[in-house]
This record gives C-alpha cells, structure tokens and sequence, in this order.
C-alpha cells in the first residue's frame, strides 16, 4: 500500500496543486488564494497547518474555517519517434480541510486540524504505451493533527503537535508490454489496501518585531507508511511454472511522506498584506518503490526513483478593499524532486509555476465566504524512465514528451467569535 501510496500521490502531484513529488497543496483557501503562503500570515483557524505558533495571536477566542477544492488535471503523453500518444481521462480530486481553534486564555490557544494533503486519481488508457508502469492510481489519505500554542511574549510563541495518518490506495499496471495468456489478454496487477496509519509531528514557531511585521517557521517530521495487510490480484498470467500466480496474494510495502521546512515573513501596510513563504521537501528519503509479495512465484517490484529534496518559493499579496470584501493573489515556483531517467508516468511532473486568487466575502462579522484558484502549468519536458522491468526480468527504457497542467476553483467558510 506504501507504495501505492507513493504511486497515487505521485501522480496526485501531477494532478493537484503541489509541492514536489506526491504533495497536494491544498491546505486552505486563503492561504491557497495567495499562492499557498500561510507560516507568517495571522488571519484565520488555517494555522493549525501553516504555523500551529500564531494561534495565540488570533484575535477571537473561537476560530473555524472549512473548506474544498474541485481540482482539474490533464496530462498528454506522446512519443513522436513511435508515433504513440496517450492522454489522462478526466478526474476530478476534492481535497478536504477543517480547522478550528480555540483561546484558552491570553497566553494559550488550542486547535485541531483535518486536511487531505494527498488525494487523487489518474487514469491513463487501456492497454497504453506505458501499461506496464501504471494504468490508474486512486490515494486517499487524510491527517487528523491537535494542536497547543503557547504565548511566550507578545513578541514570540511556538506551537505544535502529534500528527496521526491513515490513508488507502488502488494500483493497477500490466506486467510487461507483450505478456499474456492464452487467449491474449495481458497480464495484470493490481494492488489495493486500505486503513494504513502512523504518527508524526509538527512544531513552529512566530517571532513579530512590530504588530504589523510576522516572521514563521514550521516544521513536520517524514512520516513513514507501512503496508502488511494488502491485497494483490495477478490475472490473465500464463499457465507455467515460471509466470506468477493467477489470484490473490499479500504484500508488504513501505511509503515515506518526508519531512518538511517553512519559513517565511508577511507585513501588514494599511490595507496591503504582502507574504513569502519558503518550503523546503525533503524528498531524498524517497529511494525507491518496492513491493514485496508473499508467494515466492510472485516477483518481488523494485522500482527506484532516487529523488532529490526539492524547493517551493512562494508569494502572496492580500487588499482589503472594502469591510466586506477582501482580495488575494499570489504566485508560486515549484521544483521537481525528480531527477533525469526517473521520471515515470505516475508522477508526470516537471518544475512548474502557479498563479493563485480569490477573495472573502463578510456575510456578517462573524461570518464570511472564502473563494480561491490556482491554475497550475507545469515544464513541458522530454523525459524517461530507464528502470522499468521487461518481460524476461531486464531493465527497458520508457520514455517521451509531457505536457500537464491542473486547475482548481475552491470554496470555503470561516467563522470567529
């Protein structure tokens, strides 16, 4: 299932809004409006993700925000050398988030935090040129975070708390490009899992030098999702003592969500907001995606990736143009922790940029509408993966040219008293 995991959220990343490898970066809807910038930013429940330190600094004692993107993927493939080309079907991924804190006292606040960093599906078609790599992924993983802040001054606080996860995950690939059975039907493998769960953590940090200037950090430990009641299904696999077993079997996996890093600043000027947040992947954990099944028939999957740790540079800008209405943009650079010869078409992604924007509606004081967008264009780039697995058990080359983009209107509430 980990490597599922990894698979679907790699090829969440293509589909979703992001910071590098399999990181959706959908955690909110303001902070998505100004390009994803959150660490520094003092302006709703979203903190419990961003920065659990700036809770303590929310003016209201009871904060909530919701909220949920419809997300808009399209990914093309083609080889003109062999005159092949493939394109995603359509899919739609709705990452969710809930937050909510709540002010002790003065000098302490409490939140709790639901989001679904990574949440998605792509589905490639039938019997395609990279069907032996992957034919669809479906992830569905969702984070439960509490959360305690502490007011050491009113020029600096901290923050954090224990992170549980639990996620699910559908894989399906052929086996190679020219097995079957006998009736010419190719060979299959999917594997499917589901109630995987581990514990992380999060602590950050908030340092203000005037009442108007922010300075952030927050920090998430690698989080490591381990598989050991999955099931694999082989079919249409031929009828010999050297081919897998057709039916189920068990597997073992693993799957490393990496630590992240941010830091950032915002500054208050009348009705200007201005914000940049740096994040920092520590994608180099992922080495490779290795499945290891129960019956000796079945052959062991080992996949490398070697990825790399990769950067996120992000900007964001707010108005407040009336007392009801508020608007955002934002931009943001995002670079591929994949590196030359690893690029697999389950995580077709590239360096990209995305441009962000949206506003918030104040139905009453208490009460206001959150809208945001990203559209999201990745590098087109001609690449390959040199590590894939050919039918007598060698090494093969599958690459070409892709092109990918995603868009993603979002919808959201926050409520204070």
């Amino acid at each position: 299932m980990k490597k599922l995991l990894l698979l679907v959220l790699f090829v969440s990343v293509t589909l979703v809004t992001y910071a590098g490898g399999y990181r959706v970066s959908v955690q909110g809807q303001r902070a998505i409006a100004m390009g994803h910038t959150g660490v520094a930013v003092v302006n709703s429940a979203e903190l419990v993700f961003f920065n659990p330190a700036g809770l303590v600094y929310l003016e209201d004692k009871l904060n909530v925000s919701v909220g949920a993107s419809g997300i808009f993927t399209d990914v093309i493939y083609q080889n003109t050398e062999f005159g092949v080309s493939s394109e995603t079907d359509s899919s739609v991924g709705t990452p969710l988030s809930l937050y909510g804190s709540y002010k002790v006292n003065e000098w302490m606040s409490v939140g709790l935090g639901v989001y679904t960093p990574y949440g998605s599906e792509v589905t490639w078609p039938k019997d395609w040129a990279g069907s032996q790599l992957v034919n669809s992924i479906e992830l569905a993983a969702i984070y439960v975070q509490p959360v305690v802040s502490f007011k050491l001054s009113d020029y600096f606080s901290i923050g954090g708390g224990p992170i549980f996860v639990t996620g699910s995950v559908k894989f399906n690939r052929n086996a190679s490009r020219t097995t079957t059975d006998i009736e010419g039907n190719r060979s299959n493998v999917n594997i499917d899992d589901s109630g995987v769960t581990n514990w992380g953590w999060s602590i950050g940090g908030m340092f203000n030098p005037t009442k108007d200037f922010h300075i952030g950090f927050n920090y998430r430990s690698e989080i490591i999702l381990e598989s050991k009641d999955g099931e694999a299904t082989f079919s249409n696999f031929p009828n010999s003592t050297a081919a897998p077993v057709n039916g189920t079997d068990g597997f073992t996996a693993e799957l490393p969500l990496p630590a992240e890093l941010s830091v950032g600043l915002s500054y208050e000027y009348k009705k200007w907001v201005f914000a940049f947040d740096y994040n920092r992947q520590f994608w180099d954990v992922y080495k490779s995606l290795d499945i290891n099944f129960t019956n000796p028939r079945n052959p062991d999957s080992s996949n490398p990736r070697n990825y790399k740790s990769s950067s996120v540079y992000r900007f964001g800008l707010q108005y407040q143009a009336t007392d009801k209405i508020t608007l955002r943009a934002g931009y943001y650079r995002d670079e591929t922790p994949v590196q030359p010869g690893y690029f697999a078409p389950e995580t077709p992604r590239n360096d990209s940029d995305g441009f962000t924007g949206g506003l918030s509606f104040a139905v009453t004081p208490k009460l206001a509408i959150d809208a945001s967008f990203f559209y999201l264009r990745f590098e087109e780039v001609d690449a390959s993966y040199d590590y894939g697995t050919n039918s007598t058990g060698g090494r093969e080359s599958f690459g070409g040219t892709y092109k990918s983009s995603a868009f993603a209107p979002g919808l959201g509430l926050t409520y204070k008293m």
